[in-house]
């Protein structure tokens, strides 16, 4: 009865909550009315050229889309890239995304958090392969633990996705999409590498196939001594990590397709004394934090009506198992799990008659259970049932438009939209990007249930805690130059957050008033000849509370450069980069109350090369912090200081 009378509301919901609301209903209103405003004059432009297709993004919607078919503002990383500038983990690669800030508490591997456009982290959904890997536990994803030697490519979206895919994605969506197999063959490479501070890496992947199915499995293994993290004592706090990755597709049909993905990450990172609890600095030589982290999907994907109808239907699961060892304390343990079923249906056909266009309508439903259990298990359930549109017009405008309602067993039923649109204007070599929508967070179960301890007092969760909910919007423009050897874009972004959940003393409550993020993200690629390029980022962000104060870890001023020149027949190449994150709050916890604290500016910068002996074997060597620069990302915790590194490639 609940799930029936829900559906009856979700109209009346929808008008009166998202489009009556006077700030909403002008967003909404403003980007439908470029749509009308411009079509007669589009109607009359002479049609483009056909142009080279770019990058498919599954994640700018429930259907692919071609990336300038989408106005929402997306970011690409390749695998190539990713090789060719050795990243060795993802929060690296995304230090380089505009309105990406990224806070890593101390050695590779701990606790690293990103916050977007001045989110707080447990608004970014991240996925691996499609499976939800955001804790449910805590909410906001570990990105620590997460290597970048098996990954095919991560697509990025910044702004409010929750229209499609539910409660987490508030602030943006990252998918890191692994490497596939290959048809017809087999191919098996390898990575080595050795480095400052006893670091060691290996990784293995075996891609192969046959004419109906293709498979790859991949291994990776790091582990690195570190160095003291903090202040205290002298002793080195490592990590490891052992990352193992399976990917199959079948072909059952011409019309039929089966694939299925196994993933299994465990890390292992020292920790260090806490100066306030335990300022014995030999106690930090037994202090650790241990993750163990098991996910996999399987899905179905078949097609009909001359290919016209695509239908899915996939499941997910995830567990998440973490440990932390401290010497005064008991052992605190945490599991947690999410399963996820889901089918959509998407139906696409043409209007030739009509705007020269094509259209992708698409309804779906989303199951979701999520469990976690300390010294008590809970679990909880909710629903979400989704309608997007793509439409594209005079192949030169793009329209998206998506509604989804979510039912959930512990919180209050929320109801999200996003529009968007794109418009590539005719002999300008320019386009034009906009999006607006809603977000939601449910509150995780830490918050719900859980126990923590931040100096003298802790805080018990709060069951009656309310979602979180947001509105943002974007606009900006691309522009090409000289023959395409020059990509710029700008973007203006402005969120609203409210019910924002924050601690009261001992207490968390949804804080009232409004939390307001607004800035600029610049963005520049530049292929000066055929064997040099350049880009180069920039973000300004201003992100405050209902009460005027700067929320932390968000620095004002952000951006990054980097030069790569490859030569010698493509047989060589050179790379530069640098990181700049201007001075940013934090809070220090180690005082009571907690008091605020600014973390100064900082520049880093990497080089790097690498030589191709044969087509077969390659060897590379990278500096990181050339100018070993001291910094912090995280109040209390060091950064690692000059690191060299160097290593081969080889495939068979």
């Amino acid at each position: 009865m609940r799930i029936k009378r829900a559906l009856s509301d979700l109209w009346r919901d929808s008008m009166t909550r998202n489009l009556l609301q006077h700030k909403k209903s002008i967003l909404v209103l403003g980007t439908a009315l470029t749509v009308f405003s411009l079509g007669n004059a589009l109607a009359q432009e002479k049609k483009q050229e056909p142009v080279q297709l770019k990058e498919i993004l599954v994640t700018a919607g429930r259907t692919p889309i071609e990336e300038g078919k989408t106005g929402r503002a997306v970011t690409v990383i390749t695998g190539k890239q990713l090789e060719q500038n050795q990243v060795r983990y993802v929060a690296d690669a995304l230090r380089m995304v505009p309105g990406f800030a990224v806070s890593r508490q101390g050695t590779k591997g701990g606790m690293t958090n990103i916050r977007v456009r001045g989110a707080e982290a447990n608004h970014l959904l991240v996925m691996v392969d499609g499976v939800e890997v955001s804790s449910a536990e805590g909410g906001a994803f570990d990105f620590g633990a997460i290597q970048a030697d098996d990954i095919d490519r991560i697509e990025i979206l910044r702004g409010p996705q929750s229209a499609f895919w539910g409660a987490g994605a508030a602030a943006g969506v990252v998918n890191i999409i692994t490497k596939g197999g290959k048809r017809d063959g087999f191919k098996i490479s390898g990575t080595t590498e050795a480095g400052s501070q006893n670091s060691w890496l290996g990784g293995v992947l075996l891609q192969g196939g046959a004419e109906n199915y293709d498979m790859a499995l991949a291994a990776s293994y790091r582990r690195t001594k570190g160095f003291n993290i903090s202040d205290i004592g002298d002793e080195k706090d490592g990590d490891t990590n052992l990352t193992l990755n399976g990917k199959v597709n079948i072909d059952l049909s011409d019309s039929a397709k089966l694939d299925a993905t196994l993933r299994y990450m465990k890390n292992r990172t020292d920790l260090d004394a806490d100066p306030v609890w335990n300022p014995d600095p030999a106690d930090s030589l037994n202090n650790y934090g241990q993750t163990s982290n098991l996910l996999g999907s399987v899905g179905l994907t078949w097609t009909g009506l001359e290919d016209a109808l695509t239908q899915k239907l996939r499941f997910t699961g995830n567990s998440i198992h973490y440990k932390n060892v401290t010497p005064i304390f008991p052992v605190y343990e945490t599991k947690g799990r999410r399963y996820t079923g889901s089918y959509q249906a998407s139906y696409v056909f043409d209007t030739p008659s009509f705007a020269d266009a094509h259209h992708t309508i698409t309804g779906g439903i989303d199951w979701k259970r999520e469990t976690f259990s300390t010294t008590k298990d809970y679990e909880r359930d909710s629903y979400g049932f989704v309608g997007q549109y793509n439409g594209e017009f005079w192949d030169q405008f793009y329209l998206n438009l998506a509604l989804r309602h979510d039912l959930n067993d512990e919180f209050k039923d929320a109801t999200t939209y996003s529009v968007s649109t794109a418009w590539a204007i005719p002999d300008t070599d320019m386009r034009l990007h906009s999006s607006v929508g809603t977000g939601v967070r449910n509150p995780d179960f830490i918050e719900q249930f859980g126990v923590f301890y931040f100096g003298p007092e802790g805080f018990v969760g709060n069951p009656e805690l309310k979602p979180e909910h947001n509105l943002g919007w974007d606009i900006g423009v691309e522009k090409s130059l000289f023959d395409g050897r020059l990509l710029l874009d700008a973007t203006y972004f402005n969120n609203r957050f409210r019910d924002k959940i924050s601690r009261n003393g001992n207490k968390l409550i949804n804080i009232p008033g409004i939390t307001r993020t607004h800035g600029v993200e610049l963005s520049a690629t530049l292929n000066l000849t055929d064997g040099l390029t350049a880009g180069a980022t920039y973000t300004y962000t201003s992100a405050k509370m209902a009460d005027n104060k700067d929320l932390v870890r968000v620095p004002r001023h952000s951006g990054s450069v980097n030069l790569a020149y490859t030569f010698y027949e493509d047989r060589a190449r050179l790379f530069g980069e640098a990181v700049f994150n201007g001075n940013m709050k934090d809070n220090n916890v180690g005082t009571f109350p907690v008091s605020v604290v600014t973390l100064d500016k900082y520049t880093v910068v990497n080089i790097g090369g690498s030589y191709k002996f044969t087509d077969k074997l390659e060897g590379y060597a990278r500096i990181e912090n050339l100018f070993d620069k001291k910094y912090q990302e995280v109040y209390g915790y060091n950064t690692p200081g000059r690191g060299a590194f160097a290593g081969l490639k080889a495939s068979f």
